[in-house]
C-alpha cells in the first residue's frame, strides 16, 4: 500500500483554543460505530466520502461539504468510496459555540445545527486553516478563524435546538436507568436485573431507553466509559487504569471501543494531549500535506471570498452529498449488536 492509500489519524488540542478539540484525519476501511459527542462536530471533508447514521437515514459528506453533529446527538461513520475520507475536524464545546452565537448571530435559546451535512467549501478552507494555524502556533489566526467558522455555519445552518424535557413515564424511567448506569459504571447490572431495580420489564426498559437516548443501553454505557476514560486520559491516568476503572477488562478491550469511537488509540490520544505545546514537532505528516487537492480544486472554482462576506462566486452550489438514503444502520436493527 502506498503512503497515501494508508490510514493516519491526529487527535489533539491547542491551549490557546481552550474548550475545543482538533483533528486530522485519513480512513479506508475504518467504521465509527453509533457514539455522540459532549462537543459539536464540525468535520470538513478535503477528499473522498463520509457516510454517518444521523436520525432516520444515512447522510452523505463529500468533498467541500461539511459534517455536522450536535453535542449528544448518536451518529456512526464509514467511508462512502473505496478510497476512503480525508478531512480536517473542530469540536468546539457547547460553552464555546453558546458564546459566539450570542456576539455574532441573532440565535436564541440553545443554538446547533439544524442539518447534519453542508455543501459550502469556503467553511472548509476556513476549517483547515484553523488547524494549520495550530500547527504553526499563531494563536490569533487559529481564533479567529475558528469563530469565523462557527458564525458563518450558525447563520447558514443553524437553528434553537429545542430543549430536552423529560415528560413521559419512558422517560423518565430512561433517565432513572442512565443514572443508575452512570453510577455503577465499572460493575453495571444486567438489562433483567436493571428493569427490576426501576419496576419494569426488560423490554419496556429497552424501548424506553432508545426512544430516549438513540441507543440501547449497553451501546449507550460503551459510549460513556470511553468519555469518561478520556477525561481520565486527560487527567494523567495511565490508559491500562483508565480501562478497568471505567469497568472494561483490559488495555485492550479500551483500545477496541476508543479506536472505534474517538478515531485514534487511547495511548496516541493522551501523548498529544501530554504536552501540547510540542504538537508540532509531533505531527504525521507536515501541514502541507493535508491542503488536499479538493480544496484546491474548490478554491479555484469557487473563487476567492472575504474573511465576513460572500462573492458571487462562492454563492453557487456545489454538487450536494446531503441526499439521505433509505437503508438503515445495522446498529438500527432490533438485536442487532452495537459494540
Amino acid at each position: 500500500m502506498t503512503e497515501s492509500r494508508k490510514e493516519r489519524a491526529r487527535h489533539w488540542q491547542y491551549d490557546e483554543l481552550p474548550g475545543v478539540d482538533l483533528l486530522r484525519a485519513r480512513y479506508i476501511h475504518k467504521t465509527f460505530v453509533r457514539h455522540t459527542h459532549e462537543h459539536f462536530v464540525i468535520a470538513a471533508i478535503a477528499d473522498g466520502v463520509e457516510v454517518f447514521h444521523h436520525g432516520s437515514g444515512d447522510v452523505y459528506a463529500g468533498a467541500g461539504a461539511l459534517a455536522l453533529v450536535n453535542p449528544d446527538t448518536p451518529h456512526t461513520g464509514r467511508a462512502g468510496v473505496p478510497e476512503g475520507w480525508q478531512y480536517g475536524a473542530v469540536y468546539p464545546s457547547p460553552e464555546v459555540v453558546a458564546a459566539i452565537a450570542a456576539e455574532t448571530t441573532t440565535l436564541r435559546g440553545t443554538p446547533g445545527f439544524v442539518t447534519p451535512v453542508l455543501d459550502d467549501p469556503y467553511t472548509v478552507r476556513l476549517v483547515h486553516r484553523v488547524l494549520r494555524a495550530t500547527d504553526e502556533g499563531n494563536a490569533l489566526a487559529a481564533d479567529t478563524l475558528l469563530r469565523v467558522a462557527v458564525t458563518r455555519l450558525l447563520r447558514l445552518n443553524g437553528g434553537t435546538l429545542p430543549r430536552r424535557e423529560v415528560r413521559t413515564a419512558g422517560a423518565r424511567m430512561a433517565a432513572r436507568a442512565r443514572a443508575v448506569l452512570e453510577e455503577r459504571m465499572a460493575a453495571p447490572p444486567t438489562l433483567e436485573r436493571l428493569a427490576a431495580e426501576l419496576g419494569t420489564s426488560p423490554f419496556a426498559l429497552l424501548r424506553a431507553f432508545r426512544d430516549t437516548y438513540g441507543m440501547p443501553p449497553h451501546t449507550w454505557l460503551t459510549d460513556a466509559r470511553v468519555r469518561r476514560a478520556r477525561r481520565l486520559l486527560d487527567a494523567g491516568t495511565t490508559p491500562s487504569e483508565a480501562a478497568l476503572a471505567v469497568g472494561f477488562t483490559d488495555q485492550p478491550h479500551l483500545n477496541r471501543h476508543f479506536s472505534r469511537i474517538v478515531g485514534v488509540p487511547p495511548g496516541a490520544y493522551q501523548r498529544e494531549r501530554k504536552n501540547v505545546q510540542d504538537a508540532r514537532d509531533r505531527l504525521l505528516v507536515p501541514s502541507r500535506t493535508w491542503q488536499w487537492n479538493g480544496l484546491q480544486q474548490h478554491s479555484q472554482t469557487y473563487g476567492t471570498t472575504q474573511m465576513y462576506g460572500t462573492t458571487a462566486e462562492e454563492s453557487r452550489t456545489a454538487p450536494s452529498y446531503g441526499t439521505r438514503s433509505a437503508s438503515e444502520s445495522p446498529s438500527d436493527s432490533p438485536g442487532s449488536p452495537s459494540e
